[in-house]
């Protein structure tokens, strides 16, 4: 265990009841020593202010729609030696903190991201990455029971994602945080290739997962349906501005381009999207290009010193369970499991029904009533998939599938021996 004090990042807007639910999420981290800095729109602040905890948050009113610029206040605010971010609708499992800042105590780590689970709370939507000199993401084959450290070679650089990942404040500091021309879409890319150029070393620890739950936002729908495509074409050609030669970047937009709009086109077919909407997406995404070809460029500087002291969240060391359940008595069980987790428990449902069901993950905030609980729920067939990766149908005793459920949670979790 390191002994590193970390500051946990979250910025919002407009999204009051997601960033309530990351919150009591991270309220339950197990960590010995981080803070909570929140940067948030009124009605961010307001939702925090109504947690019980919310005496020991940072609290950084901002209401504009520039994400970079929201992370480098956070980052001013923030006193922890290491910074970690994590987006308004993601939900960190109760070890994050442990595993993503553990590579820092390598004094050549400067940057660390970890693993992100996806809506179903099973599935990744991200794991380990790398940037060739495009910005384009590439697959990597890591292995998942410990972080690696890697130092990229010229041209390239280690993909972190913005809702899970972590970087020195000094070096933060250094390159200047993240850079306001993006307001939404690469700017944690953007810093990635500013780390590698720089020659930190990155870390990707697999053990280290968030859930994220892609909310709706001004530039998409909750089915992840585009609502504006403007910023993204803005952030591109601001990217290609500072990291590609001017000879490059006509091709590789032609590329991009033709990456949306088939995009927009899949959505089109599974009923998202008609073809007005297609075009006027599409024409959105060009006036951004254009429009990200004369935004200003100025590298932030932020103050070395923070704003604020450490704020140490009153975290406290709790008992991880599990709780095995099924569909006739999930109701009784579920009040029961909500009241433990009031009690400062960290509490894990797991209902399976006499079926091949697939399983899906939840972290529910309000699980029996008014009052903030937050309860991980696990609900599936005693024969169906939690691992998508798995047969279809697995015959076992529920027994059996009870202990296969917790030991593929344990260590992310807490829960017995690892």
């Amino acid at each position: 265990m390191t002994d590193l004090t970390v500051s946990v990042v979250i910025v919002s807007r407009g999204r009051p009841d997601a960033l309530a639910r990351c919150l009591v999420g991270v309220s339950q981290l197990q960590y010995p020593q981080f803070e909570v800095v929140v940067v948030a729109d009124t009605s961010g602040i307001r939702a925090a202010e109504a947690l019980p905890f919310a005496g020991d948050l940072k609290l950084v009113p901002f209401d504009e729609a520039n994400i970079s610029a929201a992370r480098n206040l956070g980052v001013v605010s923030a006193a922890g030696d290491v910074i970690a971010f994590i987006d308004d609708d993601a939900v960190p499992e109760p070890q994050w903190l442990r595993y993503l800042v553990a590579p820092a105590t390598q004094s050549d780590v400067a940057a660390m991201g970890g693993y992100v689970r996806g809506r179903n709370g099973i599935s990744f939507q991200w794991q380990g990455r790398s940037l060739d000199r495009l910005g384009q993401a590439h697959p990597l084959e890591l292995r998942q029971d410990r972080a690696t450290v890697l130092h990229p070679p010229k041209g390239r650089a280690i993909k972190t994602e913005g809702t899970n990942m972590a970087v020195r404040r000094s070096v933060l500091v250094a390159l200047g945080g993240f850079d306001p021309a993006f307001h939404y879409y690469l700017d944690e890319t953007d810093l990635n290739v500013r780390l590698a150029r720089a020659g930190h070393a990155t870390a990707l620890v697999p053990l280290a997962e968030v859930h994220h739950g892609f909310a709706a936002n001004r530039m998409r729908h909750a089915n992840r349906v585009p609502r504006d495509l403007f910023d993204i074409g803005a952030s591109w050609a601001v990217f290609m501005r500072k990291h590609l030669v001017e000879g490059e970047r006509p091709r590789q937009w032609s590329v991009l381009r033709k990456a949306e709009r088939a995009r927009l086109v899949r959505h089109m077919v599974d009923g998202g999207l008609d073809p007005l909407g297609v075009r006027r997406l599409m024409r959105r995404l060009d006036e951004g290009f254009r429009a990200g070809q004369e935004r200003e460029i100025i590298p932030p500087q932020l103050p070395v010193h923070p704003a604020q002291p450490f704020r140490a969240f009153p975290g406290k060391p709790r008992r991880s369970v599990l709780l095995a359940t099924r569909p006739a008595r999930f109701r009784q069980d579920m009040a029961r499991a909500a009241e433990r987790a009031r009690g400062g428990e960290i509490v894990t449902l797991l209902s399976l029904s006499p079926t091949a069901l697939y399983h899906r993950v939840s972290f529910d905030l309000y699980p029996d009533g008014d009052v903030p609980g937050g309860l991980w729920v696990q609900r599936g067939g005693l024969f169906g998939k939690s691992d998508r990766s798995g047969p279809v149908v697995a015959m076992t005793t529920r027994s059996r599938r009870v202990e296969k459920e917790r030991v593929r949670v344990a260590r992310q979790r807490g829960l017995g021996n690892e």
